[in-house]
């Protein structure tokens, strides 16, 4: 086990808290083995019947993965690249087929891994602090986690929006997407603690007694426009199409031209392919492509603009949309010299 993951059992239910509040709870590798135990623990306990996760302090969920360990571990040419994604992915598909109820509170910035974390889980809570966002297409990577078959199943176009742009929502938008099943304020989550310990209810009851109006959410007003442009199979045919749109279809046009091309057209290639697929099947084509990632540009030169140099200009390679054609895609999709993702 470790620090950085915290577990306790209280009457009806078992706790995980994400342990590393200064790091915004961010995932490293011993947290997602140290999750998945304890996942396998819990649903083996006869007197357990609810898992609640949580991140310490009030900032975050968990903002995601330690991509800049991933950064060096890459360079380096270390198999912790391929370990970290294997036992991530395996912890994801863990979380979406966990036969007792488990609650995630969504309290705080809700990133990447933290996704993977909450999203497939049968239970997710908002709060007024929620921010939740899948932003990997600005550092060369592909909504992971699970996240292209999780957003695949969301209301129209949304996933397709949230992946290509790596918008942020917050709590509203989160319960009219479908991300969130329940909105709590966070004051009432002692309240909401207990309850799942010591309530004689089931959790889902529980979460139905305690959730609040949410307020009203601004996706709702943008979802004819998310739904006509982001249809389209091709980047290269939503650009067109946002291009010729309103102030707000423009706007988002100029945050996709920013993205790594190649992870637009990884990402998009993975959402149509998860749409009425298992998540097992998501997990095994998105670890092909972050397999092959490792080997390109892009990621590198993400994290760098992004978070060491903090230039916020990267160069991308290749640079284009045209340039990313159907034999470079093709090339992401290949097994592993490694092997494909297997599931217990």
């Amino acid at each position: 086990m470790t620090d950085a993951v915290l577990s306790e059992r209280r009457g009806r239910a078992l706790f995980i808290t994400l342990n590393r509040p200064a790091a915004l709870n961010a995932l490293d590798r011993s947290m997602v083995l140290a999750v998945h135990r304890t996942l396998m623990d819990g649903a083996a306990d006869p007197e357990v019947d609810r898992i609640v996760i949580e991140g310490a302090g009030e900032r975050a969920f968990c903002a995601g993965g330690d991509v800049v360990g991933l950064y060096y571990a890459g360079r380096a040419g270390s198999p912790e690249w391929e370990g970290f994604f294997r036992d991530e992915y395996r912890m994801n598909q863990a979380i979406a087929r966990v036969p007792v109820d488990y609650v995630a509170l969504l309290d705080g910035v809700t990133m990447g891994g933290g996704v993977g974390l909450s999203i497939h889980g049968r239970y997710r809570i908002a709060t007024e602090r929620t921010l939740f966002a899948m932003p990997e297409t600005a550092i060369g990577l592909i909504p992971d986690v699970g996240g292209t078959h999780a957003l695949s199943l969301l209301p129209g176009e949304i996933g397709t929006w949230l992946a290509l742009t790596g918008a942020r929502l917050k709590a509203a938008d989160c319960r009219y997407a479908g991300i969130a099943t329940h909105f709590i304020p966070a004051e009432r989550l002692p309240l909401l603690r207990d309850l799942m310990a010591d309530g004689e209810e089931d959790a889902g009851t529980i979460l139905d007694t305690l959730d609040a109006p949410a307020g009203d959410s601004a996706l709702a007003a943008l979802r004819e426009g998310i739904d006509f442009h982001f249809a389209h199979d091709r980047v290269e045919d939503i650009q067109a199409s946002l291009a010729e749109g309103d102030d707000w279809a423009r706007a988002q046009y100029d945050v996709i031209a920013r993205m790594s091309p190649t992870s637009l057209k990884l990402s998009l290639k993975g959402l149509r392919m998860a749409r009425g697929g298992t998540i097992e099947a998501a997990l095994r084509d998105e670890y092909r492509m972050v397999s092959a990632i490792r080997n390109g540009r892009d990621f590198y030169e993400g994290v760098r603009a992004q978070l060491i140099d903090k230039d916020k200009a990267p160069l991308w390679s290749p640079a284009t949309l045209a340039e990313v054609d159907d034999d470079l895609l093709a090339s992401y999709l290949r097994e592993p010299a490694t092997g494909d993702l297997e599931f217990d």
